[in-house]
Order: C-alpha cells, then sequence, then structure tokens
C-alpha cells in the first residue's frame, strides 16, 4: 500500500530561492523581483535588513529582534516577497490568522513561478476549511509549471482523497507510474481504492501485473490468491496458495490465506488443523499468532465457549517462548475475563520478563498482590516498578505502604520523597497529598512529631479533605493532649465523611474524651464498638476508659478484660483491670 504523503508547511529559509530569482532587465541580488522598483540606497538597505533578518532567526533567543527586522524589510519595500514570506512564519506562531493568509497568497501573487511560495499557498488552502476546491487549483497549476517535481502529485493526491474523489486518484496515480516505472506502493494503492470501489476486475488486473513484474515476490500471488478468494475464483485462489507453499513451506501469509480458503469454504476440520499448524510453527511471526488466537477466541465466545481449548492452545504456544509480549498479554487478558486471576499471575510475570516496562501487566499484578494483602510481593513489584516506570506514582505509593507494613520506616521516607521528585504539573494534588500523609505516619513511628506534624500539613494543603491524614494527625494530637481543639475540628471532618467507620468514630471520642466531654464521648464510643467489624483492642480498651469516666466501673472492666485477650500491648492496661480503676498513658 502507498504511503501517504501529506501537505505540510514548508520550510521558510530559502535564500537561494529568494536571492537568485530575476526579472527581465534586472540584474540578480536580494531584492524581489516586482514592479516596485527601489533607489538603490532602498535596496542597499533591504538587502542588509533582510540578511540581518535571516542571520537573527538562526539564533533561538533572537526571535523577536529578527521579526521586527523582516517588519521593516516590508516597509522598505511592501513587495518583497521575501520577506513577507518568512513573515508567515512568524505570524502563524502568534495565531494571527488574517495575516497568514494575507502573505502567504502575496508572497504567491508576488512570484507565480516560486515552486515553494505556491506549495505554500496550497498547504494554507488545503489546511482551511472549505479550502480544497483552491488547494486544486494551485496544486493543478503547479503539475504544469513544475512537471519535474512529484510532490505536487503526491499532494494533489491527498486533496482528492479526502473529498473521495477515487477515479481521480487513480488518474495521479497512473500519471505517477507513467513517470516513475511501476512500483509496489503504487500499485497496492490503486489495487486498495479499486477494491474499495467494489471494482475486482481492476483490482485483479492490478495484483496480476505485480505478479508479473516481480514472479519471484510470493507475497504478490498471495495478495492476488485472497483476491480470487472475494471474487469467488476459490479454485484459482487455492491453486495460488499451494504453489507459493511448495516453493517456501513455511511462507506465513499462504498458510494463514489457506486457512481462511479452509473456514470459507466450509473445510472445517481442515481449517482447524491449518490454525494448529500455524501455532505450532516456530518461524510464524507472533502477531499472526496473536491474531489468529483472537479469532479462535472470537469464534469460541460464539460458540461452545470452551475456555480449555483456548487454554490449551495458548500453554502449547507459550512453551516456544515468545520474544514478545503480545502473545502471553492476550492469554493473560482471557484468563482475567474468565475470572482465572491466580492462573494469569505467572502469564504475566512471564510479560514482564520479555518486557519489563509493561505497565499493563505490572499493574495488573500489582492489583492482585494488592487484594491479596501480599506486602512482599509488593515489594518486590513495585521496587521494579519505580525503575522501569519511574514517572508512575502508583508503585511509589503502594511501595511506601508495602515497607510501612514491613516497619521499614527509613524506607517509606525515602521513597515518598523520591516519589516527589517525580512530580510534574499534571500530577494529582491528591496524589502528592498521600505521599505527605505517608511521611507524617512514618515519621511519628519514629517519635519525630513536629516532622510528622510538618508533613501533614502539607498534606492537608493540597487536599484538606484527606481523611486519612486528618484522622492520624488528629488522634496523634490527642495522645499528645495538645491543640484538642484543632484535634476535634479535625477529627469531626473525618465522621461526617464516613460517619460507620470504627477508626474515625473512636478517634473523636477519644478526642472528646481527653477534652473532658465524656458523655459525648460515650456516645461515639458505642458507635465505634458496633462498628469495631477488625475486633481493634484500641477501640476496646478506650471504650473501658470512656465508661469508667462515665461511672461504670463494672463495664469498664469488662471491656478491659476484653482488650487484654484481644492482645493489647496497652502499658497500663493490666494496672487498671487490677486496680479497677482508669490509669492514664
Amino acid at each position: 500500500m502507498m504511503k501517504k504523503v501529506f501537505l505540510f508547511v514548508v520550510t521558510y529559509a530559502l535564500l537561494t530561492a529568494c536571492g537568485t530569482t530575476r526579472q527581465a532587465g534586472q540584474t540578480a541580488g536580494l531584492v524581489d523581483p516586482t514592479d516596485t522598483v527601489l533607489s538603490e540606497t532602498l535596496q542597499r538597505k533591504y538587502d542588509y535588513f533582510f540578511l540581518e533578518a535571516l542571520r537573527l532567526k538562526s539564533q533561538e533567543d533572537k526571535q523577536d529582534a529578527a521579526f521586527e527586522m523582516l517588519q521593516h524589510c516590508v516597509e522598505i519595500n511592501p513587495d518583497g516577497a521575501a520577506a513577507i514570506y518568512e513573515l508567515i512564519e512568524y505570524y502563524a506562531k502568534l495565531g494571527r490568522k488574517d495575516k497568514v493568509e494575507q502573505y502567504v497568497e502575496r508572497a504567491a501573487q508576488l512570484e507565480p513561478t516560486n515552486y515553494w511560495y505556491q506549495f505554500a499557498l496550497a498547504n494554507y488552502y488545503a489546511r482551511t476549511d472549505n479550502g480544497a476546491e483552491q488547494a486544486e487549483q494551485v496544486l493543478v497549476r503547479m503539475t504544469k509549471l513544475f512537471p519535474d517535481k512529484l510532490q505536487p502529485l503526491y499532494a494533489l493526491i491527498d486533496v482528492y482523497t479526502s473529498q473521495d474523489r477515487n477515479l481521480d486518484v487513480i488518474n495521479l496515480l497512473n500519471q505517477l507510474e507513467e513517470r516513475t516505472g511501476k512500483n509496489e506502493q503504487l500499485s497496492m494503492e490503486k489495487f486498495r481504492i479499486y477494491m474499495q470501489m467494489k471494482d475486482n476486475k481492476n483490482a485483479l488486473q492490478e495484483i496480476e501485473s505485480l505478479v508479473k513484474e516481480y514472479p519471484n515476490d510470493y507475497r504478490y500471488q498471495v495478495v492476488l490468491g485472497d483476491t480470487y478468494m472475494q471474487s469467488r475464483k476459490t479454485k484459482e485462489a487455492y491453486n495460488l496458495y499451494r504453489k507459493v507453499l511448495d516453493e517456501e513451506p513455511n511462507n506465513t501469509l499462504a498458510l494463514y490465506s489457506l486457512a481462511s480458503y479452509y473456514d470459507q469454504t466450509g473445510q472445517k476440520e481442515l481449517y482447524r488443523q491449518q490454525l494448529d499448524s500455524l501455532l505450532s510453527n516456530r518461524k510464524v511471526d507472533e502477531e499472526v499468532k496473536t491474531n489468529i488466537m483472537r479469532q479462535l477466541i472470537a469464534q469460541n465466545e460464539q460458540t461452545t465457549k470452551d475456555s480449555t481449548q483456548i487454554i490449551r492452545l495458548f500453554d502449547r504456544i507459550l512453551e516456544q517462548e515468545p520474544e514478545t509480549p503480545q502473545l502471553p498479554m492476550l492469554y493473560a487478558q482471557y484468563l482475567l475475563s474468565k475470572r482465572m486471576n491466580a492462573r494469569a499471575v505467572p502469564v504475566l510475570r512471564q510479560v514482564l520478563q520479555i518486557e519489563p516496562t509493561n505497565t499493563a501487566a505490572r499493574l495488573t499484578l500489582l492489583g492482585e498482590a494488592v487484594r491479596k494483602e501480599d506486602y512482599p510481593d509488593i515489594i518486590s513489584i513495585c521496587e521494579a516498578g519505580t525503575e522501569t516506570n519511574p514517572d508512575m506514582p502508583e508503585f511509589y505509593f503502594y511501595l511506601a505502604v508495602a515497607y510501612n507494613q514491613a516497619e521499614r520506616t527509613d524506607d517509606v521516607i525515602a521513597v515518598c520523597n523520591k516519589a516527589l521528585k517525580t512530580v510534574n504539573k499534571n500530577t494529582r494534588k491528591e496524589v502528592l497529598s498521600d505521599f505527605y500523609a505517608l511521611i507524617g505516619d512514618a515519621y511519628h513511628t519514629k517519635q519525630m512529631h513536629n516532622e510528622a506534624y510538618a508533613a501533614y500539613d502539607s498534606a492537608l494543603v493540597y487536599n484538606p479533605s484527606n481523611i486519612g491524614a486528618l484522622n492520624n494527625y488528629a488522634y496523634y494530637l490527642s495522645l499528645e493532649r495538645k491543640e484538642l481543639d484543632k484535634a476535634e475540628e479535625m477529627s469531626y471532618k473525618t465522621v461526617k465523611a464516613d460517619p460507620n467507620n470504627a477508626t474515625y468514630l473512636d478517634t473523636y471520642a477519644w478526642i472528646l474524651f481527653e477534652k473532658g466531654n465524656y458523655a459525648e464521648a460515650r456516645i461515639y464510643i458505642d458507635n465505634a464498638l458496633l462498628n469495631n467489624t477488625d475486633k481493634s483492642d484500641v477501640i476496646v480498651e478506650h471504650c473501658g476508659d470512656i465508661y469508667y469516666m462515665t461511672g461504670d466501673a463494672e463495664g469498664a472492666v469488662k471491656f478491659w478484660k476484653q482488650a487484654l485477650e484481644l492482645g493489647s500491648k496497652s502499658k497500663t492496661l493490666r494496672k487498671k483491670i487490677e486496680q479497677k480503676k482508669y490509669i492514664p498513658e
């Protein structure tokens, strides 16, 4: 298929084109050949400023000065096509569409035989709404003015293609073929258009001519066979496929086309055998195998939906140790679609062995590890992920969480700080907030309270609704019995946001307890206890403390004993039970 050649904005610095064009009766020079006749003094000025503008334009930090110089050139000579042409680029960058249109048309008008000016005009029209007809007019004129140039023909093909003028495209392709000789790109493009037009006769002729021109290139013979199939000439197609395979038994295109032949002619057993042969052939391209497996999956879903057949095929193919991730990734996606997540995990690991930067595979593996709360696996996946995909915050975040579970506090701080160095303008503020919250938790574990509170403050600057940061910040302040009003305000936000969260209810109850609001604290701790599905010993012990302060010593002792049974490591819990009274930490 012929590669499309699209119109493009041509380079504007054309010293040779501008400096060598002459008009009858003029000597060669940098001044533009126009009806405007400059005095010798003005011509020298124009030449000087134009050359100086080009010199400045070549320097990245001198663009403003170059722009001013070119404007000055136009002031000296309003018909100076070279300066006008150079200014188009600057006005385009400034978004001055009116000036771009004015100058590109003016430059082309001033020098109607300048190839680059005319091509720029055609390009401009082609890029504007409803400008195809004007572009066509310019390009048709160019094909006559510059018969040795091929670019106008290619550009004109683009214009006709955008208007679905297939016959005009064919005509131009024939013109190109007359100039350049027969070649694959032109013939395949004509073939494609004929097929699009459902003109099988001409499509066949085009491919037959390629087969005749290149008898040893079996690609064309296979394509010809496929065209025969579309024209229902199945016998001719089969003979071509067999001819190619007799010469090249491992020709992938012929093998695949023969499989399609068996399928379309109802020979299902031979079809399956042919596909099986393709899939087991190590010389067949992996992309072809991937396409075959997609086809088989679709057929399987429409018929038996027997996943064991597909799985057996995939397992056999993967024994060949594929070099690209396409096949194992498709297999993993299939297994996940069948909810065979555990079976997909080793396949995803195979994908990462082939392509460590495969983000989809790594994120899917991470999701499985998080779901199973397999923290060592999370660490392994994310440590590699921060190296292969350093711009993805997910790997840093879950790595920090896993380090925290492993009590690797210094590593939590280090990986969060590393993540914060990778942020850019597109990083969501909520993500930054979460990293600062993790840093705050880590510093508190290290008993570095001031640093912890500074980190929490940063977290809340980026996201004032970060519930986790609000809760932990408030609770740690309450443990130090400081800034309790601030702690209560933050904790209340978490309760409003998630009124059935036992941890948030416990924090709020404990702050009220520290402020001496025992009756209100009991209301919230009772609610926390009702929602304490994880059987937190801290919540149960707090319940005992609050009950004691509301006058229920018997109930308090009962809760303290429960907390001890749940494995509480409180330093004062046993004394509370023995002495049957509340003892602060």
